[in-house]
């Protein structure tokens, strides 16, 4: 994964289930959409710079 967690950042299913091939490479296009330690779905904001995405418990992760 390319995030480092419990669960997806792409979908947010459990890290360990399952092909995440798919999500891989999807997400080096796209930001995170699922916290990837509770599996929230996280508020995203794409800007031209980058991207921030917000857990309302984990906090936020940038580009």
């Amino acid at each position: 994964m390319s995030a480092v967690g419990t669960f997806c950042d792409r979908c947010g299913a459990p890290a360990g289930e399952g092909d995440h091939a798919r999500c891989v490479r999807e997400r080096a296009l796209e930001p995170p959409r699922f916290c990837p330690e509770c599996a929230r779905r996280m508020v995203v904001q794409v800007d031209p710079f980058g991207w921030t995405a917000r857990c309302s418990r984990h906090g936020e992760r940038t580009s």
